[in-house]
């Protein structure tokens, strides 16, 4: 027979959850209501334009261009940041006993404050630098890392190591959810390696793989903070990303295609989710 829960057994959650729930309402629900209002109106008179905020952007150059920069950096970034992270979860695997030893100093880099990270780089990537230096030892002509299109690969490599060592503790807890007695059947039954990874480890870290995916995602929009403290509000073409724009629109009052350009991104960022949620939760499921 079922127990009728009282009232405040059903409230008592509730209560717990409110201060939660009022600041994220204020911190984030509210402000995106506003942002999605206010790409329906014109900036300056308050005027409903429709969709025609949506129009302007999508017909804007410096839009495009950093639309299709942010598209190639997480192209880029994410396969090369999974693939990487996981390979090296892979091998600390067989290093039990430095396990710990190996996942702090790969975490080191999240401890960094960014202001730090960006004077490190400017030592490193300057036109004068240290890396520069290094490659005259062999009589090569100095590269400027930052004001060429060189800078997007600096701006990839920097993402690399600074989310690297968070990926690979998040396959790492993966691995460790899986029974290694299966490895042993599989060992028993004359499965090889390459076998046992695509049999075993890589259908049992599907739930990781999408979690480390949307999380790799959403910290390729953070990169932006060295981007801009290294290279300024108007960095070299290849970096210029569409937080450079919407912080360049806030800077010119440009609010209304500023709401517009955000609340695309917004749906994009969603949509993507949602479909890797689909897929790689097929992929669970079978």
């Amino acid at each position: 027979m079922r127990k009728e829960v009282s009232f405040r057994e059903r409230i008592v959650p509730w209560l717990f959850l409110a201060p939660s729930l009022i600041f994220v309402s204020i911190m984030v629900f509210i402000p995106l209501l506003d942002v999605l209002r206010r790409s329906f109106f014109q900036a300056a008179g308050g005027r409903f334009v429709g969709f025609q905020n949506y129009l302007a952007v999508l017909d804007n150059s410096a839009f495009k261009l950093a639309a299709g920069n942010t598209l190639k950096f997480v192209l880029v970034c994410i396969p090369l940041l999974l693939v990487i992270s996981l390979a090296v979860s892979l091998l600390l695997t067989a290093f039990r006993e430095s396990h710990g030893i190996f996942k702090t100093s790969f975490l080191v880099p999240m401890a960094i404050p960014v202001a730090s990270i960006v004077l490190l780089w400017r030592v490193i990537f300057h036109k004068n630098g240290l890396l520069n230096a290094f490659l005259a030892l062999w009589d090569a002509a100095p590269v400027d890392w930052i004001g060429s299109r060189a800078a997007f690969g600096v701006l990839v490599f920097a993402y690399l190591w600074k989310n690297f060592g968070y990926d690979m503790v998040l396959w790492l807890s993966g691995f460790g959810t899986i029974n290694p007695a299966l490895y042993e059947a599989a060992q028993i039954d004359g499965a090889g390696s390459i076998r046992r990874f695509t049999q075993i480890t890589l259908p049992n870290l599907m739930p990781v793989f999408f979690t480390t995916t949307v999380l790799s995602l959403l910290n390729s929009f953070k990169v932006f903070r060295e981007a801009y403290l290294i290279a300024g509000s108007y960095p070299e073409e290849s970096i210029y990303m569409l937080q450079h724009l919407f912080n360049n629109w806030y800077g010119n009052l440009d609010v209304d295609k500023m709401c517009a350009g955000a609340v695309m991104m917004a749906l994009f960022v969603f949509i993507l989710i949602m479909l890797l949620q689909k897929v790689l939760g097929r992929e669970d499921k079978g």
